[in-house]
């Protein structure tokens, strides 16, 4: 476990909820990722984001899922690509990510409380 913090910490960080709408390869990626765009909704928009999700995704599947992101964090330069939130997810037993995502659906730009 890591040092505890106070709920007013975790309240700045803004997760929210958005649909992959488009996904293509990034093959300048120094390690496989693909490069993604997610709707989160009117307040915040489209976002591009790059995700190292080649393992258990392919560019086909990842269309239209529902995913957790970041989208309070300064935009992060990636070789050619600017990534503008982090995608959340989890490492699996191979260290392979796993995206973080709601069970149900949700519109899209919500905030997770």
């Amino acid at each position: 476990m890591t040092e505890t913090i106070a709920y007013a910490d975790f309240e700045r960080v803004d997760i929210r909820a958005g649909t992959i709408v488009e996904a293509s390869p990034f093959p300048e990626a120094r390690k496989p990722a693909f490069k993604i765009v997610i709707d989160f909704g009117s307040e915040i928009g489209l976002k591009k984001s790059s995700a190292q999700i080649t393992v258990h995704y392919t560019l086909e599947s990842l269309v239209g899922r529902q995913v957790l992101g970041v989208v309070n964090f300064p935009p992060r330069q990636i070789g050619p690509f600017r990534s503008e939130v982090l995608t959340l997810g989890f490492e699996d037993e191979n260290g392979d990510i796993v995206l973080a995502a709601v069970d149900k659906p949700v519109p899209n730009g919500k905030k997770m409380l």
